[in-house]
């Protein structure tokens, strides 16, 4: 995990990216202010809440397989904040470490160059401590390498805040006023949260493997058992990227066909 100055709203059940009230513009010319609103109802609708049930099962198993491997001791009984710190000095980085309240909000911050470890995390000698730490500091290795995919993804940061914030409501407009241009705009700028989050799935997964790597070669874990439980563990969390992707796919498309009753009406 990545932690920006900007934020990004997902779409989710309740915002207009999804589903809304909207009004039949033929029964606003006819009716005028009298009409009557109506649930845009589609097939779509369904695909949406599967993603959704999805995305919950997925941030259940991150939380069932990071408690499951809390619970293996590594066998170097280091903590996760030294391991931390000795592959930041190892690698040649001055990020600093830092203890950051709640359960799993582990982050780098490029922009105060500090990796934050949770306290589930920060004290803790656990294989799965060790897996999250490692992750992050696989964060700082890429922006120390100038990896192109983290780069590609900073650049996307301002038109994800701004599709998350004004896309629904340009597209929800346009049906409203018939104006189809305007509704496909809308839809347009939503495709830079898609690209977004697409861009994040190499972004992780390069993190995981990097921080695997740095365990393994550091000898911070063993080569069988150990190793195969940060795998789970990290590869739990991708997975809860890989539904973001493919629920921003999905209310992408969805507001394409939303937008397409305007040219309809």
């Amino acid at each position: 995990m990545i932690t920006f100055c900007g934020k990004i709203v997902k779409c989710a059940p309740g915002n207009p990216g999804l589903w809304y009230t909207g009004y039949n513009t033929k029964n606003l010319c006819r009716k005028g202010l009298n009409a009557m609103p109506y649930f845009y109802y589609d097939s779509m609708l369904w695909v949406v809440l599967a993603v959704a049930v999805i995305g919950m099962i997925a941030s259940s198993r991150v939380q069932s397989t990071f408690r499951k491997y809390s619970n293996m001791p590594a066998r170097t009984g280091l903590r996760a904040c030294d391991v931390a710190q000795r592959m930041l000095l190892y690698g040649g980085s001055n990020a600093q470490l830092t203890r950051v309240s709640g359960a799993l909000t582990d982050h780098f911050n490029p922009k105060t160059n500090t990796v934050g470890l949770s306290e589930a995390v920060f004290d803790q000698s656990s294989v799965a401590a060790l897996a999250v730490a490692a992750h992050e500091i696989g964060h700082v290795m890429q922006y120390q390498e100038g990896y192109t995919p983290i780069r590609v993804r900073n650049a996307l940061v301002p038109v994800a805040n701004i599709g998350s914030a004004v896309s629904p409501y340009l597209v929800l407009l346009g049906v409203i006023m018939g104006n189809y241009s305007l509704a496909v705009f809308g839809a347009l700028l939503f495709g830079g949260i898609l690209m977004f989050q697409l861009v994040t799935l190499p972004v992780e997964f390069n993190a995981s493997r990097r921080g695997i790597a740095m365990l393994s070669e550091g000898g911070y874990i063993s080569g069988g058992e150990e190793e195969g439980a940060a795998k789970a563990v990290l590869r739990a969390a991708a997975m809860t990227y890989v539904v973001a992707a493919l629920s921003a796919f999905v209310s992408f498309l969805r507001l394409f066909m939303i937008a397409n009753r305007s040219r309809r009406d």
